[in-house]
């Protein structure tokens, strides 16, 4: 077991917490559980993840289908805290390149559970995957389950076919970015904080002043920039509809698998077995071993394993994924649904 605080004034807590009553051995049990939530305390309790090794799921013959999942909010940085987890995007580039390798693999089916997250994440995952699909030449195809909505509707774009559950939640089209403001509560407290910048622009987004309407029309202007790359790849994922009719689509609400498939957003209405059976006609195949990646510790007996075991909450503001994304206070750009 490794344990590691970086805080001193929490050790010190501990430490006269021994020494004192007992109610203050609870609040450093408090602190403690918040620490690891935000980073600041870190206990490896199991060996970390070696590399992606395939586990097979189901089916016979020498072919294969692959399940690749992508589970919990798009973020490009590591999760720390009580279980640290490798970042998804290099999980994912990891998995694509262990694919590429392999001869047998005929067709992948993506499985996706995400409300998005952030624009670059996104953006990554969908051009790994458009380029995996455009070199390795097999079909691919998208599984919406729970929700694929923003950045993960975004990722689908890459697909040949987009298949939603039927319960799926999906759609989200847009970019938002979050700001804090703490002026006011700063004050009440008697904290002031000070910037010394080599602009008046250079704090932009700072937590510790008011937002000038030049600088909210400049972020706008990035935001804008960035709801056009969403299109175009929306554009390029979905020829079928027009650019005026993705624009109305894509003013951030959510659709019902039903309502996605009445707009033309995706393809077909189905379970994740339908999904395989289409990948497998796609590729022209008629029997294959369904297989996965998984890592050491995984849970893997079926096509849902992986899915339901790893992903956390998926939506809102409670999401330990999204609280550790915009802990550090910067603001962030992002292809996210956040109800």
């Amino acid at each position: 077991m490794i344990l590691r605080i970086c805080s001193a004034p929490l050790f010190s807590l501990w430490r006269n917490s021994m020494r004192r009553v007992p109610a203050l051995f609870v609040q450093f049990c408090f602190l403690a559980l918040i620490g690891l939530q935000a980073g600041c305390v870190t206990i490896n309790l199991i060996e970390p993840a070696g590399p992606v090794k395939e586990v097979q799921v189901s089916g016979t013959g020498d072919a294969k289908v692959l399940l690749l999942d992508l589970s919990g909010v798009i973020s490009s940085q590591d999760k720390e805290g009580l279980i640290p987890q490798t970042n998804m995007v290099a999980m994912f580039k990891e998995e694509l390149t262990k694919a590429a390798k392999d001869e047998k693999i005929k067709a992948v089916v993506v499985r996706i559970n995400s409300p998005g997250g952030t624009v670059t994440a996104s953006d990554i995952l969908y051009h790994e995957l458009r380029e995996f699909k455009i070199k390795k030449k097999i079909p691919v195809i998208a599984s919406m389950m729970d929700v694929a909505a923003s950045g993960g509707y975004y990722l689908a774009m890459a697909a040949d076919s987009v298949m939603v559950h039927p319960s799926t939640v999906t759609g989200s089209i847009g970019v938002i970015m979050l700001t804090v403001n703490a002026r006011g509560l700063l004050e009440k407290v008697g904290v002031e904080a000070n910037a010394i910048t080599s602009g008046p622009r250079k704090d932009m987004g700072s937590p510790f002043r008011v937002m000038t309407p030049e600088e909210r029309g400049i972020f706008q202007s990035v935001i804008d920039s960035f709801y056009h790359r969403f299109l175009a790849v929306v554009q390029e994922g979905r020829p079928n509809l027009s650019a005026e009719q993705i624009k109305k689509l894509a003013d951030g609400r959510i659709y019902s698998g039903d309502q996605a498939k009445a707009t033309g957003l995706i393809d077909e209405i189905g379970y994740l077995d339908d999904a395989i059976e289409l990948a497998k006609k796609k590729a022209g195949i008629t029997e294959a071993r369904v297989v996965t990646y998984g890592r050491r510790g995984e849970y893997q007996n079926n096509i849902y394993s992986r899915l339901f075991g790893s992903s956390s909450g998926i939506t809102g503001l409670a999401n330990l994924d999204l609280l550790s994304m915009v802990r550090g206070g910067t603001p962030q750009f992002m292809y996210l649904w956040m109800p």
